[in-house]
């Protein structure tokens, strides 16, 4: 646990004698004294401490004790500090109302009665002492909370997301998809599925290892997601499989084609995969657009534009691989 800090007392008097007095009074409680000769001297003390109590001197030369209170109420963080004003003069009704609307919680009259003055002190620093280790609770349970809620959301993000890319995995490409449906039923607006299979991955992965074919999928990744928008979904299936949801400006499947194409123009240029590893791939790319792809028996239309991107992506490679096609066409 942390350690609670000792509570500081702020003492205003422009009299050296009264400091003296206040100073071997205030020795008997357990608190950091702080003196302060003059209202702006007792102003610029608050900028550097916080205060469990400031005893406050009313007649003083330039700025008196009630202008002093008046900026302390001021202040975000001094308002709350607790004013005691220390006064050698009558203390009528009109003065202690007047105290009371700059923020003192009391007054106590000159010659001070040293019991009546330790006993008002020490009260104060035990309610300023409550307030710490109440403070201190509260950040410890937000830390707690806080800390609690980031091993929620990296949970969450390791059970969504591929540990080797840090794209959607398969679950939650599934639940993407069903939102575009969703989102393509209300707006009446096509979209498109691409189905991205690597070409020639094995061979890199047989020939250098697995690290480095690591770092190709990687690399793969990085590329797919930079040529993306916001408001598309890039996923790895596993493997070497990946999925692609283009949902803006797709407004004909000749659209979703050319943008597969231009695909894979991209991930056909070479990888540099250090150590002086350079490789080229290919990729073959099935293309299916909703609603275009009809709804076969029971399946949904998730399930139907899954399998049509897929084996369009199949089409592909039998017909020479590194390429694209659209499912529907011949």
């Amino acid at each position: 646990m942390t350690q609670l800090s000792r509570p500081k007392i702020l003492v205003v008097d422009d009299t050296p004698a009264n400091l003296v007095a206040m100073r071997r009074l205030l020795a008997r409680v357990d608190a950091e004294l702080v003196e302060a000769a003059s209202g702006n001297a007792a102003l610029a003390a608050t900028l550097d401490h916080e205060f469990a109590l400031v005893l406050l001197d009313v007649n003083m030369p330039d700025m008196d004790g009630f202008e002093v209170a008046s900026h302390l109420a001021e202040e975000e963080g001094t308002r709350n500090t607790p004013v005691i004003f220390v006064t050698a003069a009558m203390v009528d009704d009109l003065n202690r109302l007047k105290g009371y609307s700059f923020g003192a919680v009391d007054y106590i009259a000159k010659p001070i009665n040293d019991t009546i003055l330790l006993s008002k002190v020490r009260v104060f620093l035990d309610l300023y002492r409550g307030k710490q280790q109440l403070r201190r609770l509260v950040s410890e349970l937000e830390y707690e909370v806080a800390t609690r809620r980031q091993a929620e959301e990296q949970v969450r993000h390791q059970a969504t997301h591929d540990p080797l890319t840090g794209l959607p995995n398969r679950a939650l490409f599934l639940d993407r998809l069903e939102g575009a449906l969703e989102r393509s039923r209300r707006s009446q607006r096509p979209f498109a599925l691409l189905y991205v299979d690597i070409d020639g991955f094995k061979p890199v992965n047989d020939t250098h290892g697995h690290l480095v074919g690591d770092q190709l999928l990687r690399q793969i990744a990085a590329r797919l997601l930079g040529r993306m928008r916001k408001s598309d979904t890039v996923a790895r299936l596993g493997g070497d499989e990946f999925a692609v949801i283009l949902e803006e400006a797709i407004e004909a499947p000749a659209a979703a084609l050319s943008a597969a194409e231009a695909l894979c123009l991209l991930l056909r240029e070479p990888y540099d995969l250090g150590e002086g590893i350079e490789v080229t791939v290919g990729a073959s790319i099935g293309v299916a657009c909703h609603p275009h792809v009809p709804v076969e028996g029971t399946a949904t239309p998730g399930d139907s534009l899954v399998r049509a991107a897929d084996d369009a992506m199949y089409r592909a490679k039998r017909a020479g691989k590194n390429r694209c096609v659209l499912s529907g066409s011949d």
